[in-house]
């Protein structure tokens, strides 16, 4: 590659990392609110969630709470004047692309805050009417509760708990989703204000979240209950990431669907933490630690002997039973994953799956032509016959896929391109006992993953004619046939092709593994 070739490849790698930044500006966002010791809850958290939703984070503190995970003992309010002394200096020196309110405490404090609003008018806000915790306690005295009504009108989005939006509206607590969305389509017309409602405090296995808009559109976000006491924090947390990613240039629907994502996982980590002896915080940065993960470049390794779970299609030899005793870290990580962990539930979002789907469709295509090579390389007639019935197979199941489940056309992605360039390089670069290593997860992982989802099965599974296909009798034979096929082919092979067929299967269910995974990684 000559010098200017160099150059014009640097210039387009550059260009292309360029727009990547670009989709995601770092938003300058001025969180508003009270403090928690703890750093689950208040500006603590916000900032927290700010830069966990890839904005920069600054804080003006209303209130010094002496609060934890087990409630809020005392508040102690500072000066107005230094309130507006602290707002002033973050104004006169940074142009902000958004700002978060919690916490106002009084209506002094309100009357302060909203006085300040009135010069930003260009500014996206985001108000969490922080009135009533989730513990019950009242952070807001009676009296400000008009004038957060008042503020209401001049902020773009607001973000209050079922109980604070029953203060709002002047009505009963909600007690469903509909009854909630309800006042928030009230609310929002006679206030010209976007309301988030929030669907976590109600009963039922459901916590979506909508965005009701003036117009009394909604626009719901699916989301799951996560079964845990350790959401302190969550409004806060919700409300910042949904100022970042608007202050960030995202839709008020998009937003929205990235910040519940996020807050899901956050929750469902939570437990983990270990802070606070009562309702603990949410782990913020849970996503980012796995992404940071993800873009290691470390090459893969493997143990040895590695504590294999025993198989429900059993080895056919000792080459096959050493092969499957090397697979059991990777087993584990691929049992663990969010994605085989919902679809056993049931609770994988339709989104998730049939962004699975479509990556498994164009995944099947090129792995029938691997196995389609493996028919024309094998060493006797009924290998051949077999590899290549499993090449049409995997053709016949695609159309299928696209037929049943309505599944798009897609690009492949990063790891569907990875683990099918695999393949396809086994088999027709290197000895057939490679490649029938290389193609033998699909089979047998895939098969043991579907007879473990099978027990949880049932008939009102969201995925049950999906699910029924993967621990099919027939498909179990075909995993058994395959292992068989290997068992024979290391046999044959010398000691260094063997070693090569050992390395290859166990890529292959690392591939498996990352396959599995990527629906959760998708930058949503």
């Amino acid at each position: 590659m000559d010098r200017k070739s160099v150059y014009d490849f640097g210039l387009v790698f550059a260009a292309n990392f360029a727009s990547l930044e670009d989709m995601k500006t770092n938003a300058r966002i001025l969180s508003i609110a009270g403090t928690d010791p703890t750093g689950g809850a208040g500006v603590q958290a916000d900032l927290k969630s700010i830069a966990a939703a890839g904005g920069f984070g600054m804080s003006v503190v209303t209130a010094l709470v002496a609060q934890n995970t087990q409630g809020v003992r005392s508040i102690h309010t500072p000066p107005q004047n230094f309130l507006r002394e602290q707002l002033a200096s973050v104004a006169d020196d940074v142009e902000l692309d958004a700002v978060k309110i919690g916490m106002l405490g009084d209506s002094a404090t309100v009357d302060t805050v909203s006085e300040w609003l009135r010069g930003r008018s260009n500014t996206t806000v985001v108000l969490d009417p922080v009135m009533v915790a989730s513990s019950g306690d009242r952070l807001l005295q009676s009296e400000a509760e008009a004038k957060v009504r008042e503020l209401c009108k001049h902020v773009d989005v607001i973000t209050p708990n079922l109980k604070e939006l029953a203060v709002l509206v002047e009505d009963d607590e909600a007690t469903d989703f509909d009854a909630a969305v309800e006042q928030a389509q009230r609310f929002a017309k006679t206030h010209d204000v976007n309301v988030i409602v929030k669907g976590g405090h109600l009963d039922g296995s459901i916590a979506d979240n909508a965005a009701v808009s003036a117009d009394g559109s909604v626009h719901r976000v699916p989301a799951v209950r996560v079964d845990t006491k350790n959401t302190h924090g969550t409004g806060c947390s919700l409300s910042s990431a949904l100022a970042t990613r608007l202050g960030g240039g995202e839709t008020l629907h998009s937003a929205l669907e990235w910040s519940t994502h996020w807050l899901h996982e956050a929750i469902a980590t939570a437990d983990a933490l270990g802070v606070g002896k009562g309702n603990g915080p949410v782990d913020h940065f849970h996503q980012l630690r796995r992404f940071a993960a993800y873009a290691d470049t470390t090459p893969w390794t493997f143990p040895v002997n590695d504590d294999a779970p025993a198989p429900a299609i059993a080895a056919q030899g000792p080459h096959t039973s050493q092969l499957w005793e090397q697979t059991g870290t990777l087993w584990r990580q691929i049992m663990e994953l969010p994605f085989i962990s919902a679809l056993t539930s049931g609770e994988l979002s339709e989104d998730d799956f049939l962004f699975y789907l479509a990556q498994d469709a164009l995944y099947l295509e090129l792995y029938s032509r691997a196995l389609a090579r493996l028919s024309t390389i094998a060493p006797t007639a009924d290998e051949q016959v077999w590899w290549a019935k499993a090449a049409q197979e995997c053709l016949t199941v695609e159309a299928e896929l696209h037929r049943s489940f309505d599944v798009p056309k897609v690009d492949p992605s990063p790891i569907t391109a990875a683990y099918t360039d695999f393949l396809v390089a086994r088999t027709f670069t290197d000895d057939y006992a490679v490649g029938v290593a290389a193609v033998l997860p699909c089979f047998w992982l895939y098969a043991e993953i579907g007879e473990a989802i099978a027990q949880h099965n049932h008939a009102q599974h969201p995925y049950h004619s999906w699910l029924e296909t993967y621990s099919d009798p027939d498909f179990a034979e075909d995993a058994r046939t395959a292992i068989r096929v290997v068992e024979q082919a290391f046999a044959n092979a010398s000691e260094s092709t063997r070693k090569r067929a050992t390395r290859a299967y166990l890529m292959a269910s690392a591939h498996e593994r990352e396959f599995f995974d990527q629906a959760a990684r998708r930058q949503r």
